[in-house]
């Protein structure tokens, strides 16, 4: 019997958990596999280990991990590998499969841009954008948030689109909100390329609301998830068009 083991990061918030484990709810009633579990690398339960053994107490005979991850770095290269090997070492009859993060899709760009123009209205040249990332040592992160600063740019036409990172590598966000906000001359549009709510998304829209109160024009941008395109991901990755529920038209 097939089972989905969606494996998230994890988080202190508990709004962003409870967040999480709604969307994921949203996303196992689009999909007609009857195993289907949520865990976490880390700092939200069930962690791993649990989500894994639940998938097998109930007869999985194979199964299909969905990291719930943009992009591909530590986590992805090392982590999630690291935590799911000892189960299938117990497990050997079981074949586990490892799908791949979302990466850098035209689709997710197209979400951002959206998600951009809900919240800030047209974007007008003289405005600039700020692309915050939650940071990693790979040195593939640079490269794809490069492309993802260019391909949201390219959408939107602010006068500058700069990126920058809460941990991990640099620059980090409080240098990326000033090189941004100097000799601004429209407003400063802060999009966190995060999945969900949680604590770095809650640090970030304290410190745009205190720029707000100082009479800077800036805003934030909700999280990707609150975009539709994200959950038909998720769906892709976990299943294609093969197993998708037939919600009608």
């Amino acid at each position: 019997m097939k089972a989905i083991l969606y494996i998230g990061h994890g988080t202190r918030s508990k709004k962003g958990a409870v967040e999480i484990k709604a969307f994921i709810n949203k996303v196992k009633e689009r999909i007609d596999v009857p195993i289907q579990e949520v865990s976490f690398l880390e700092l939200t339960e069930p962690l791993i280990e649990e989500g894994f053994e639940t998938c097998v107490e109930q007869g999985a005979t194979e199964i299909d991990v969905v990291p719930l991850f943009l992009l591909a770095a530590g986590h992805i290269k090392r982590d999630i590998p690291e935590a799911l090997s000892p189960l299938m070492a117990k497990y050997p009859t079981i074949p586990v499969k490892i799908k791949n993060p979302f990466g850098v899709q035209e689709v997710i760009l197209d979400a951002v841009a959206e998600l951009i123009k809900d919240s800030a209205g047209e974007v007008l040249p003289a405005d600039r954008l700020l692309i915050v990332g939650v940071g990693s040592s790979d040195p593939d992160v640079h490269v794809n948030f490069a492309k993802i600063a260019d391909g949201i740019g390219g959408r939107l036409g602010p006068e500058k689109v700069t990126v920058c990172y809460f941990a991990a590598t640099e620059p980090k966000l409080s240098e990326g909100l000033e090189t941004i906000s100097e000799g601004a001359k429209g407003r400063v549009i802060v999009a966190p390329y995060m999945l969900f709510t949680g604590l770095l998304l809650a640090e970030l829209n304290k410190i745009v609301r205190s720029r707000q109160k100082e009479g800077q024009e800036i805003l934030c941008t909700p999280a990707l998830s609150n975009h539709t395109v994200i959950e038909d991901i998720v769906i892709e990755r976990a299943v294609g068009e093969q197993k998708q529920k037939n919600l009608g038209n």
